[in-house]
This record gives C-alpha cells, structure tokens and sequence, in this order.
C-alpha cells in the first residue's frame, strides 16, 4: 500500500487514544474521512445517527464517483468481528434483495493505536427504523399497506428459513423506512444457521420483542415460527400506528382492520404450535382472500368426533348429553382427532371477529394441514341429535 494511502486510511481517530465503543462515545467524529481499501473510496462522516450491540452508525458522504454507491450512506463501526463478519456474510448474500437493506462496502482499519475498526457501508434509510419513524408520525398504516410491506420483509426472511437460518431480531429498530415508506430488513448481526428444524439454543435475544417462553431463558429453541412471532408484533404495530409496546394476544380483537388480518397477527403471537411455521407460510395468508366460514351437511353424529364453540341456546351441558346420546364424541376443543365441530352464536369476545374465536382458529389451522372437519350449526345439530334419540330407547347408550 503506497504511503499516502496509508494516511488516508489512518483517519482522525487512529491518532487517539482507543476508545471502546461499550462506554458510550462516539468510534468516529464528524468530518473525519476513511478510505475504504476494498473498493478505494473515501467516506466523510457527518454525524452519528445511532448504535446497537454490535456498532455505532454514522450518516456520511462519499467522496468521489462511483456507479453502484450512493452519495449519502451510513458507516457501522464496530470493534467486534464476530457481528460484521454476519453482517457482511449476509450482505452479500441478499445483494439486491429489494427488501433487504444494501451493503455497498465492508474492510477494517487499524487505528494508530493498533485497534482494528471493522467498518460497514450501507443502505442509507431517509425515513429511519420503523420505530423512530412510528413514533414521529403517529398514524395507524392502512391494512393494504401494512399487508404489502410485511410481506417485503417475509420475503427476505423466507430465503432465510429456506436456508435453515434464524434470524431473531426482527425488532422496529431493525426494520428501516426507505423513500416511499418501503420497509427494508436490516441488521443481520445475531442470525444463526440451524442443523436442523430442532431449532437453535437461545443466546442472545431483544427482551421486549420475544415470546414470553424465552424471558427466562430455560424455554424451547427457538425456531423459524419464534422470528413469525416477531414478524406478527410488526404488523400489529403498523396497524396501531405505535411501536412503543408489544401487542398482547387480548388486544387483537379490537385493532383496526379487517377480521382475517386479525386471525393472522393472533395466530402469529398467540399460542406457539399454533403460529405459521415458516415466513411462506405468513406470506400466503397475508395473500389469500378470506374464506367464508359455511357450515357443512352432516346425516348422522353416530361415531363422530365432535366439539362446540360458541353461545348456544342450551346450555352446554344438554348440549354434550344429546351429542353423546347421538352416539358422538365429545371433546371440550378442537385436536387432531374432531371431525365436526358445532357453532353457536360468536361470542363478543372472541380473539379475532366473528370467524376468529379461538376453537375456529383451531379448526382452520387443522384444516389447513389437511384434516377433514365438517362445520355444524347449532339448528342442524338439535334436528341430527332428535332423530337419533327418537330412534333408540334413551338407556341403549350412555
């Protein structure tokens, strides 16, 4: 490397004393410049616009032409490898992913005093994380828009998966609003690659955006349903227009959107087998039209496996004394084994609408794997249950 490069790359701060980036000041000043050796550009810092675990991020400007970097960039600083190798791993590797925020440029520096600096170049978002951005404007996301921008993020998190990698940070800070209000992903710092769908030992993890299953850190692996769980929170938190808080399962039924959007956002929170199992699987809901919830016919409840949900004219226990005088079943919830499953009126309260309570939330993910279950109004159910108790004497079946 020729001498005066070599100054070049020594900026400002290599002439000071080593100051770690862990006691809260700044690796970098405004209007120092730093050379980058890999592609022999030069980058002028104009001030720090945040920090993270793994680095302090500055808003810069390039210095001379280039085709492919933009003239206003963000610069990651950080003394730690282990993150910028991810980072930098993974910036190549979703290189023009529409959705995933663009690293122009990645090299350390040795600072005069012999500390190594690893240094980013990236995507410069103009709105900021999703956070920031939530916070300043206040307003609720339409559910069209919300719908399109989650599933630009799946997108990118669903070549993750395929590639049997977790992600596990997908927090408002590290989403980031681009022109046009278009949501990027960024921040691949803590991503770990799985040896199998077993899932990976929690190590690190973003306490107010994880399910409560891993607060303690004695939970489960966390699995590519968990970084779900996490897409879930943001889509609730563009519907309310407030990333401050997490959603909690109970707040759902009274967001402001459409009922099937409510059932995705409380699948996704709610219990954790229940959740999608993989980022495709929350893009084709996002993108399938409601179905409507019809009943089906049935000619007999001999042998049948069978629940109820719902407010029914009776009380429940008629209801389950018929039923098994029917010759049914009866199961208190839906499982792998029901085959019909009888709807009285929707109750109030119900997770998510009208279609949405929790047992029919059940039955539509049982459905969806491939089970047959038969929907059955409560009319047609009292006429099946006294066409079998007319026909057998009332001591012929307990």
């Amino acid at each position: 490397m020729a001498t005066t490069r070599a100054a070049d790359a020594t900026t400002r701060a290599t002439r000071s004393r080593h100051i770690p980036a862990s006691d809260g000041r700044n690796l970098l000043e405004p209007t120092q410049v730093i050379w980058s050796p890999e592609t022999r550009l030069q980058y002028r810092i104009e001030k720090p616009i945040g920090a993270g675990g793994f680095g302090q991020v500055y808003l810069a400007t390039r210095r001379g032409r280039s085709a492919t970097v933009p003239e206003t960039v963000c610069i990651k600083a950080s003394t730690r490898i282990e993150g910028w190798l991810r980072e930098a791993y993974f910036g190549l590797l979703l290189d023009g992913h529409p959705r995933a925020v663009r690293v122009f440029d990645r090299f350390p520096l040795m600072r005069g005093d012999g500390q190594v600096l690893y240094y980013l170049v990236l995507e410069y978002a103009c709105h900021g994380d999703l956070s920031a951005y939530l916070q300043a404007d206040g307003r609720p996301w339409s559910e069209t828009a919300a719908r399109r921008e989650i599933a630009g993020i799946l997108e990118v998190l669903g070549r993750l998966h395929r590639g049997q990698l977790l992600h596990r940070d997908l927090t408002p800070m590290n989403v980031f609003v681009c022109e046009g209000r278009r949501l990027k992903l960024g921040d691949f710092g803590i991503v770990r690659q799985q040896s199998n769908r077993r899932g990976v030992t929690v190590d690190a993890l973003n306490a107010s955006m994880v399910p409560s299953d891993f607060l303690d850190r004695t939970g489960p692996k966390w699995q590519s349903r968990d970084d779900v769980y996490q897409v879930g929170q943001l889509l609730g938190m563009l519907v309310k227009g407030d990333a401050t808080t997490r959603v909690r399962p109970h707040e759902v039924r009274g967001l402001d959107c459409s009922d099937q959007l409510k059932e995705i956002i409380y699948r996704c929170i709610g219990e954790r087998r229940k959740r999608y199992e993989s980022a495709d699987e929350m893009i084709a809901a996002l993108r399938t039209p409601p179905r409507r919830l019809a009943s089906g016919v049935l000619r007999s409840l001999d042998g049948v496996h069978l629940a109820f949900t719902g407010i029914l004219s009776r009380t429940r226990s008629e209801a389950i004394t018929a039923a098994t005088r029917a010759g049914a079943i009866v199961h208190s919830g839906p499982s792998v084994k029901t085959t019909v499953l009888v709807r009285g009126r929707p109750n109030p309260q119900q997770a998510a609408g009208k279609d949405g309570g929790v047992k029919l939330l059940e039955i539509k993910r049982l459905r969806e794997k491939g089970h047959r279950i038969t929907l059955l109004g409560e009319a047609q159910f009292w006429k099946l249950a006294a066409v079998k108790a007319a026909s057998r004497p009332r001591a012929s079946r307990r």
